[in-house]
């Protein structure tokens, strides 16, 4: 009698695997199928919960030949649910979590499995840091390799920027090493569209010092207040140390115990600082900011980097509904500022928002050619998310952030790759650009031509006709 695709598979990776396998009918399979967007609900054959390399060699090498879609999840935030799939295998790396940190030579080895807030956990016991996300839960594993904003990116850039070398699978399961003299194309390749070419299973990463105490947190106005604000914060920004990074969020103000209570549900517009300098010289720096118009709160003060890194967690936990889209703006004009202030005042959700990221500094000053990673000058990333705790008003708020995406659409300057929902292969070119895009699908030739890690923002090994 034939086998189910699924026994099949387990049954073969069952001789050599040392791991968990989770499938239909196992007691945790439900628990071990969910992502974090709830919104997305798959179910897969197998899951297959790796403890080193010699399991990815395995899981890789089986899943190829099983001709079963192959997903790969590390911290399992992909917005559009890529980490999961319906009737094909999970290589799930949430059990390597190793971090092994020099602080002499100011870098760090990170295992695959690593969340954000155990690699800051890490390195700020010695005042070290890797530029990365604004959520703790977030893996290291996606965030790499399809580039890292965050907090820190002005002072020292990308994630990507900070990498010196990974290890990966590939696809016909050879374990390489990719740096500037091994594979440097494919080291290339792996710093800003990495999901595409193997699954890492380590990476060397640069540290630098930050904290363990910031200068930072957020000044809020009313909403209404949002034109007049977002006007001063775009002359303002100007000419701003690259010391300073900010995000701008607009949204209804969550009930936080920093928040007083009067203020909860009530729309704001905030500016969120992080000075990654001297706090001493970060105040005046800061000090025309706080002093513009009559802000609601003001919670920028000395606060651990940790703390800062914690900060937007409650607004993206697991189990919630969220659907997203992004787009990379070059300027906030007047028209921008406009369209933008008109759509956030219709938000609904009290959990949904709008954050746009500041850029510049050493994103930009890092040459566009040098990585993978798209859009390096532009000036924005406006990330528009739709949030609610399940299925109901789901709907209306996914609209609501088409809504204003769509209204932005004339000042679109390519998008960040991470940011992406299943928005085809279009998006997907206005993420790298036309050039890059070509020397992306040489790489994926070369290091898989069959397409098996294909549930991504995927880079065809052809052009798409």
């Amino acid at each position: 009698m034939n086998q189910e695709p699924g026994a099949a598979l387990r049954s073969a990776l069952e001789r050599e695997f040392q791991g968990r396998l989770s499938g239909p009918g196992d007691p945790a399979y439900d628990a071990d199928r969910r992502i974090w967007n709830a919104s997305v609900d798959r179910s897969p054959a197998l899951i297959a919960f790796c403890t080193g390399v010699a399991d990815v060699v395995a899981a890789v090498r089986h899943g190829r030949e099983s001709g079963l879609p192959l997903a790969v999840r590390s911290g399992g935030h992909s917005f559009p649910g890529h980490s999961v799939c319906d009737g094909g295998l999970v290589v799930d790396l949430s059990a390597m979590k190793g971090v092994r940190v020099d602080p002499r030579t100011r870098t760090a080895r990170v295992q695959a499995g690593v969340l954000l807030g155990e690699l800051d956990r890490e390195t700020q016991q010695f005042g070290l840091a890797v530029p990365s996300g604004i959520v703790t839960h977030t893996g290291v594993t996606g965030l790499t390799l399809g580039g890292g904003i965050g907090w820190l990116m002005r002072r020292y850039g990308l994630t990507v920027d900070q990498l010196l070398s990974a290890d990966l699978v590939t696809a016909d399961g050879r374990f390489l090493t990719a740096d500037a003299e091994r594979e440097p194309e494919l080291f290339w390749g792996l710093r800003g569209a990495g999901a595409n070419f193997g699954v890492v299973t380590e990476f060397e990463f640069r540290l630098n010092p930050v904290g363990p105490q910031v200068l930072a947190g957020p000044v809020l106005w009313p909403m209404d207040d949002a034109p007049g604000v977002l006007r001063f914060y775009r002359d303002w920004i100007e000419t701003v140390p690259d010391d300073l990074t900010t995000i701008v969020t607009m949204r209804k103000a969550p009930p936080l115990a920093a928040i007083p209570e009067a203020l909860h549900g009530r729309p704001v517009v905030s500016v969120g600082c992080c000075w990654a300098g001297d706090p001493e010289e970060g105040g005046p720096v800061l000090a025309p900011l706080r002093g513009y118009g009559t802000p609601l709160l003001d919670l920028c003060t000395l606060r651990p980097f940790t703390g800062l890194q914690a900060m937007f967690d409650p607004s993206f936990p697991h189990g919630w509904w969220y659907h997203f889209r992004a787009c990379n703006i070059d300027r906030l004009t007047d028209e921008v500022i406009d369209i933008t202030t008109a759509h956030t005042a219709r938000i609904g959700s009290p959990l949904s928002l709008l954050a746009v990221f500041q850029r510049g500094g050493a994103v930009a000053r890092t040459g566009e050619d040098e990585t993978a990673f798209g859009g390096r000058a532009t000036g924005h990333t406006f990330n528009i998310n739709g949030t609610c705790r399940d299925e109901e008003g789901f709907a209306a708020e996914r609209d609501w952030v088409r809504g204003l995406w769509t209204a932005l659409a004339p000042y679109h300057a390519g998008t960040y790759v991470n940011f992406l929902m299943d928005e085809g292969q279009g998006r997907i070119a206005q993420a790298y650009g036309p050039a890059k895009l070509d020397r992306l699908r040489a790489l994926k030739r070369a290091y898989d031509p069959d397409n098996v890690f294909r549930l991504n923002q995927n880079i065809l090994p052809a052009e798409a006709a």
